[in-house]
């Protein structure tokens, strides 16, 4: 009895185990690879544009150079760049810095002094983030990490001397939040990827990118520079067999689509956008899973030039949240910290404010679905909706006096507000729901910006 019960277990574990999908170095197999549900179900996250570009920290922020000339982030490039965004970097450069000051010198400025990890992941929690990337390298090959690729342009050999993954990564965590990371494949000034493409992928790239995952096990991989190579010569789909079959964070882990100039909106995981460019042109009704980036100024580093003018508001930026869960993807909203590890104020109170609406209206947000019978957005649209179960989300970002009038809705049990007490008047009459908006004091209005009335067992 024994030995069967031991052979039983066996076979039991043996198939068990067997369950797990091996993948194979083709897309076609790869696509195939669900995104992890954790993922869906958060939409909200926080990504951070920190490095030695937080130095300079500075972009034509007001100047009719295009979104991606105005990223902070890019300061080394552009200084060299012969385009109009570049001429008016190089202006700045020269004349604030001189023209012999290099790029690589800035690194000493950044020494992340006043850091506060825990800090950080406070903060991102009460703003109902439920993950949080983090550049781990950008363009300019400049790792958080001690990483032995690169050495001597890491922040543990020079600048803040700390492992500034390793130290986020345990907050993050600790805090009940998902992490990860975005990851730079190319470097523009790395005389090994510029000679030598495959021997900078077979012995920088690819080794870097295991060892980040291998020390920190991340819930996200999000790559970048993906622009001037295919996934081929990027051997991309090697990578992520490992990284499916082989790694740690293997049944967990969430990757985007930037692994070749051909896979964008093609191949990988999530769909990943940013402000948005790239993404459908109705932005909503997705039919795979999508993410839209971008920083709450015009930038994802900080760009100390960057006034209220140029930051999203509170009401915006909810809005955009809200537009973009309706539409069925996420929302990572970018923060540019300064060198010496501060989050901006104004990022600060941008991000409380979301968070304070989240407390009492994230139940529309968290774990919903975007509604198939929803109206073709317009650029009028003021009311967005969601759906969790047999629930139906109708989210307004514009106060109605009128009653709101919901076509496809034939019955409903009951309609109240998020954050407000009592039942909503509302009728049904053929296949439309119309609520009426409740009456509303200072002392009763739930939120200042957006509300949601919650249709609960809606029949369409």
């Amino acid at each position: 009895m024994r030995t069967f019960i031991l052979l039983s277990a066996f076979i039991l574990l043996f198939y068990s185990s067997g369950a797990q999908k091996t993948y194979q170095p083709n897309w076609e197999s790869i696509d195939s690879r669900p995104v992890p549900g954790w993922y869906e179900d958060a939409k909200f996250g926080i990504i951070i544009h920190w490095g030695v570009y937080s130095v300079p920290a500075w972009a034509p922020a007001d100047a009719d150079v295009g979104v991606y000339g105005k990223y902070s982030e890019w300061y080394w490039w552009r200084i060299n760049e012969n385009s109009p965004a570049g001429k008016l970097f190089r202006e700045y450069h020269d004349k604030t810095y001189g023209k012999n000051l290099l790029y690589q010198d800035f690194v000493s400025g950044f020494n992340a002094r006043h850091w506060d990890p825990d800090q950080w992941a406070s903060l991102f929690k009460k703003a109902g983030a439920k993950y949080v990337t983090l550049t781990s390298k950008h363009h300019e090959g400049f790792t958080l990490w001690p990483s032995a690729q690169s050495w001597n342009w890491n922040s543990m050999e020079v600048g803040p001397h700390r492992d500034l993954c390793g130290d986020l990564s345990r907050a993050v965590k600790n805090a009940g939040l998902h992490m990860g990371f975005y990851y730079s494949l190319y470097e523009w000034y790395n005389p090994l990827y510029r000679e030598n493409l495959e021997k900078y992928v077979d012995d920088h790239m690819i080794p870097q990118m295991k060892d980040l995952v291998t020390r920190y096990q991340p819930d996200i991989l999000s790559v970048d520079g993906e622009w001037e190579h295919s996934s081929k010569e990027w051997k991309s789909t090697e990578f992520l067999v490992w990284l499916f079959n082989e790694s740690a964070v293997r049944n967990k882990v969430v990757v985007n689509d930037r692994w070749g100039n051909e896979t964008r909106g093609v191949h990988g995981g999530y769909f990943n956008t940013e402000y948005n460019i790239g993404h459908d042109k109705n932005g909503i009704k997705a039919s795979h899973l999508w993410e839209e980036s971008r920083g709450i100024g015009t930038s994802y580093g900080y760009n100390q030039v960057e006034d209220l003018d140029n930051y999203m508001s509170a009401d915006a930026l909810i809005d955009l949240l809200i537009e973009k869960v309706a539409g069925g993807g996420n929302l990572k909203l970018d923060v540019g910290p300064t060198a010496d590890g501060r989050i901006p104020v104004i990022q600060h109170q941008r991000l409380l404010e979301i968070g304070a609406w989240l407390q009492i209206n994230g139940e529309a947000i968290y774990a919903t679905r975007s509604w198939e019978k929803a109206p073709a957005k317009s650029l009028e649209t003021t009311v967005y909706f969601t759906k969790k179960g047999n629930d139906l989300y109708v989210l307004v970002t514009q106060w109605q006096d009128k009653p709101i009038v919901v076509d496809g809705v034939s019955k409903a049990a009951a309609v109240n507000m998020l954050g407000c007490k009592g039942k909503v008047k509302f009728n049904t009459s053929g296949k439309k729901l119309t609520i009426t908006p409740p009456e509303l004091s200072p002392g009763t209005n739930p939120c200042n910006y957006a509300w949601v009335f919650k249709v609960q067992n809606a029949i369409y």
